[in-house]
């Protein structure tokens, strides 16, 4: 996959397929294409540690999303709700839209 070009949008619906979360569902939040990276809701969970900014608030640790490779993920059709590949299909009024090489379903990313 070239630099800075995915099939994957925020909001998409993804499945991990390699990894310690194999076969878990969420939600893409961010997607870095300069690296081939994403980060999924409640995926490749990490600790931090987070230093006391000052006297009143104390220092803590924090559970937040990693990033994972794109090569981790496949996307999950909303109509057939399985993982899938996706086409481009271009309709009739000129515009190109994912579709889903499965049940030919078109892809629109969820708000």
């Amino acid at each position: 996959m070239r630099q800075g070009h995915t099939k994957f949008r925020v909001n998409d619906k993804v499945e991990v397929i390699a990894g310690k979360d194999k076969g878990r569902v969420g939600k893409i939040l961010k997607i870095d294409r300069e690296n081939n990276r994403v980060v999924v809701e409640r995926i490749n969970m990490v600790k931090r540690h987070q230093k006391a900014k000052d006297a009143t608030k104390a220092g803590s640790i924090i559970d937040k999303e990693a990033a994972i490779h794109l090569s981790n993920i496949k996307l999950v059709c909303p109509e057939c709700a399985e993982t899938v590949r996706t086409g481009k299909t271009i309709l009739e009024d000129g515009t190109k839209t994912r579709t889903c090489k499965k049940c030919q379903a078109t892809i629109l990313t969820s708000k």
